[in-house]
């Protein structure tokens, strides 16, 4: 099944989860046996303590030319998202993935590919990104974050520039809207995320992953439900034994130890 309807790749490094997709003879476009493997491998990085970082990217030469919509018509007509109870949604529409994902992205990154990669927490682009959010062409529209992460990141005009017009645009456009944080040679874009994934990894993974859940809190419910979360997880985080090895770490001028605890 796998070489005609693509996969998944896993690999672990340290603490450090490598997912890829890989389908490149079909410019990696997703199948819903695709999909179901992505939504497995975000739930085993979501679970699993060991894991700290997780890393989207791509084998072949572009990173996804988005859904493969025969293959999902049914699943669209019966408005079926194949997630499954319990598991971790990689467009973070569902069940959100508590560690941080940085996708690398590189080529043709339409529709799908956009809307992975903005549910993640840091972009890392190739130099020959080709970016696309084509559905209206198609007779539908974005329903995998695209129409609510455009806005966050590239604000109103931006989103509605790109998103209505269905317009192909570069990396250097990604970045100057914030879409992506960093442009890189081709080739090299997945080794700089996992660099950036290693420099995460050298911080607590409780306090990374407060981090990011209290900017979520903000981006969700507001300020206020942000800042009354401050005290609480704090005196939580202050209770760890990763705390304890932070503090050592300081007094004796090192880098900590972490182990999650």
């Amino acid at each position: 099944m796998d070489n005609a309807e693509g996969n998944i790749t896993t690999e672990i490094q340290d603490r450090i989860l490598l997912m890829g997709i890989n389908r490149p003879a079909k410019l990696n476009g997703f199948t819903p046996h695709m999909m179901d493997q992505l939504v497995d491998a975000y739930t085993l990085l979501d679970n699993d303590d060991d894991l700290w970082v997780g890393v989207l990217f791509a084998h072949g030469d572009h990173f996804t030319a988005g859904l493969d919509l025969p293959k999902f018509s049914e699943r669209m007509k019966n408005n079926e998202r194949g997630r499954g109870e319990g598991k971790t949604d990689p467009t973070a529409l569902g069940r959100r993935c508590k560690k941080p994902v940085i996708s690398a992205v590189k080529g043709i990154t339409f529709t799908l590919g956009i809307e992975l990669m903005l549910a993640g927490d840091i972009v890392i682009a190739a130099d020959n990104c080709r970016f696309s959010q084509l559905e209206p062409l198609r007779g539908i529209h974005a329903t995998g974050g695209a129409t609510i992460r455009f806005v966050e990141r590239g604000g109103w005009g931006n989103a509605m520039y790109h998103l209505l017009t269905s317009d192909e645009f570069d990396s250097e456009e990604a970045y100057r809207i914030g879409l992506v944080q960093e442009i890189v040679p081709a080739g090299t874009e997945t080794d700089r995320a996992v660099e950036i994934a290693e420099i995460i990894c050298e911080g607590a993974p409780l306090a990374v992953q407060a981090t990011k859940a209290s900017s979520l809190i903000y981006a969700m419910e507001g300020e206020a439900a942000s800042i009354a979360a401050f005290g609480p997880k704090q005196a939580e985080l202050a209770s760890s034994e990763d705390a304890a090895e932070g503090i050592a770490s300081f007094i004796e001028r090192r880098k900590g130890n972490f182990t999650g605890k």
